[in-house]
């Protein structure tokens, strides 16, 4: 079978690839200090965890909010603060999605938002950070440390916006969050992966 796309599409990407240069050539130590805001459009965080022994099972958080006060010249003083809201959650299954925002997990209704605050911030190399923060998750606050990786940063070619991007992981318990369903035929440790895109306010 033979795929062919609309000549239009072809010569609209041909013009426009060539005028967006890659992000990750901006080195680290270059990217513009100053005050940022989540760009929730691609900002996502992903869940995962051991269903019944057999399979990892994901799903996903949207709509992020927050703010990132970015200083390469002294990373330590950076400071992070993201919210995002536990009705986004979204998965493979409608049915285990509403189960999901229900009483018996994360309990959306009574704890609408999970929220990180950065207490501290330590480079490791160029394009790396431990960061360390408060999670606040299901009415309960511990502490959680993010690897950070730099991804790439600079203007935008759609919207014109200056644009740094980062991905971080972290482990955590979801029992030490009091949400015990299903413990341990469900994973009791989730795998968090947070692609953070933050926009340069001026």
């Amino acid at each position: 079978m033979t795929v062919k796309f609309p000549v239009c599409l072809l010569a609209a990407l041909a013009t426009a690839l060539p005028l967006a240069p890659l992000a990750a050539a901006t080195p680290a130590a270059d990217v513009r200090p100053g005050q940022y805001r989540v760009e929730p459009g691609h900002t996502q965080v992903t869940f995962s965890l051991l269903h019944m022994g057999f399979t990892p099972y994901a799903g996903l958080f949207a709509g992020a909010s927050g703010t990132l006060r970015l200083d390469p010249a002294l990373p330590a003083a950076s400071r992070l603060n993201v919210t995002v809201p536990i009705d986004s959650i979204t998965t493979t299954s409608s049915v285990l999605t509403t189960e999901l925002r229900g009483p018996d997990w994360f309990d959306a209704a009574r704890y609408p938002t999970a929220t990180f605050v950065s207490s501290r911030v330590v480079p490791v190399g160029a394009d790396h950070a431990s960061v360390t923060g408060d999670l606040t998750l299901h009415g309960v606050t511990r502490p959680v440390v993010l690897q950070v990786q730099y991804v790439g940063a600079g203007i935008n070619p759609i919207d014109k916006a200056y644009t740094v991007g980062f991905q971080a992981t972290t482990t955590i318990q979801r029992s030490a969050f009091g949400m015990k369903t299903y413990l341990p035929m469900v994973g009791d440790e989730v795998s968090l992966s947070i692609a953070g895109a933050f926009e340069k306010q001026d």
